[in-house]
């Protein structure tokens, strides 16, 4: 599952991938957490919010954007794996590159 996940949003980030593979891996009613202040972040909720989410990601990164998956599924507790993905939190192993990375250089000059 998260192999498929991980392919089809590798193809959709370079432009080579619609969305349909995408909406086939989640639920309805998704929950996509992104942490940090930058233009990314947010809970996203529901497939439409989600698919937005990944193409203005896709926008920002102009199409340039590679995904390295390390670990997944750790915790403590139970791990389930089912038809469809229903929540996803992204961790950043430096939050602060991750937000300096998704940041609009209009934004930064807010600030």
């Amino acid at each position: 599952m998260l192999g498929a996940l991980h392919a089809a949003q590798a193809a959709f980030y370079a432009g080579e991938g619609d969305v349909a593979a995408l909406r086939e891996l989640l639920t309805e009613d998704v929950r996509w957490h992104v942490p940090g202040r930058n233009a990314i972040a947010g809970t996203h909720e529901g497939i439409d919010a989600v698919l937005a989410y990944f193409a203005r990601r896709r926008k920002l990164a102009a199409r340039s954007f590679r995904m390295h998956p390390r670990e997944l599924l750790v915790g403590d507790g139970d791990h389930v794996a089912a038809a469809r993905i229903a929540e996803v939190w992204l961790l950043p192993v430096n939050p602060q590159h991750f937000d300096r990375i998704w940041t609009n250089p209009s934004e930064e000059e807010q600030r």
